[in-house]
């Protein structure tokens, strides 16, 4: 349906890029230029980042796109209903996301919204083996100590490359 055509593309945006919400609001139909196969984002204090439209991103995008309907707006995402213009705001992704969550049945603590993708890419560059100096260009946050805090603990990797627990017998 163009409904869920528009949330697969959304909740790829937040999954694949790690986009905020905002950013996927603020999406200009041309922001997307599929001849360099790149997206522009306005990110954060008006900031204007150039990121690669991967494959699958740029798939569901295109699909949403040819069922979206017409409109005046320049917005890549519109409402479902009229008038058709770009989403109201960011609480419109944040509802895409929690729904979606909520449809695979995942138990998450604390309130969720969008950001949860961008903790969650964060989580998994950091089981990849990337530095958080990486993790930093990928979220594009201008300092690494804003990628800190998305850095979450493995404790699966922790376990793996911690030292036994010494024992009183140790110190015998």
């Amino acid at each position: 349906t163009p409904r869920g055509r528009r949330a697969f593309a959304i909740l790829l945006l937040l999954a694949r890029l790690g986009l905020r919400a905002g950013e996927i609001v603020a999406l200009e139909l041309d922001d997307i230029c599929w001849s360099a196969g790149e997206i522009v984002v306005r990110g954060k204090g008006r900031r204007l980042d150039r990121l690669p439209l991967l494959k699958d991103v740029g798939e569901a995008l295109a699909a949403y796109l040819r069922e979206r309907g017409a409109s005046t707006s320049r917005r890549v995402f519109l409402r479902r209903y009229a008038p058709r213009v770009g989403l109201s705001g960011p609480t419109a992704v944040c509802i895409v996301a929690r729904k979606a969550v909520r449809r695979a049945g995942l138990q998450l603590a604390g309130r969720v919204g969008a950001h949860v993708f961008r903790h969650g890419l964060a989580t998994k560059l950091i089981q990849r083996g990337a530095s958080l100096a990486e993790i930093s260009q990928v979220l594009r946050h201008r300092s690494v100590a804003s990628t800190e805090l998305y850095a979450k603990v493995d404790l699966e990797a922790l376990r793996s490359v911690a030292l036994p627990w010494p024992t009183s017998e140790a110190y015998r």
